[in-house]
């Protein structure tokens, strides 16, 4: 096993509130697909080495701020996407922290209710 991770999904209840929120959080644009009964839309990935993931919209899909907390690539610097959530309509929740020789890392609320993290190095 190369990754423990190979993709993951946030759960959102307005879908398109959601992909907005993330690519202009991101500055990404996110392919947007449906399929058995699932809308989703996907994150910027690495599909070669298997590792990605997205925001979904499904029966039985909730948001929640407890439970598993999956963190983002924060680029170069964290500090630039977390500081596009506000505006974005989301709460930063944990300001860039760091975290010793792991980096840093800092949290936030998205607009569907999920707590959310980002990682980077610097």
């Amino acid at each position: 096993m190369k990754n423990a991770l190979n993709w993951f999904e946030i759960p959102v209840t307005d879908f398109d509130r959601a992909k907005t929120f993330y690519e202009q959080v991101l500055d990404c644009t996110m392919e947007t697909n449906e399929m058995e009964g699932i809308k989703m839309a996907f994150f910027p990935a690495d599909w070669e080495n298997g590792i990605g993931g997205g925001i979904s919209k499904a029966e039985g899909h909730e948001p929640s701020d407890q439970g598993t907390l999956v963190y983002l690539n924060g680029g170069d610097d964290l500090s630039v996407p977390l500081g596009r959530v506000e505006a974005a309509g989301g709460k930063v929740i944990m300001p860039k922290t760091d975290i010793g020789p792991n980096g840093f890392m800092g949290m936030f609320m998205d607009t569907e209710g999920n707590k959310v993290a980002f990682h980077s190095d610097k």
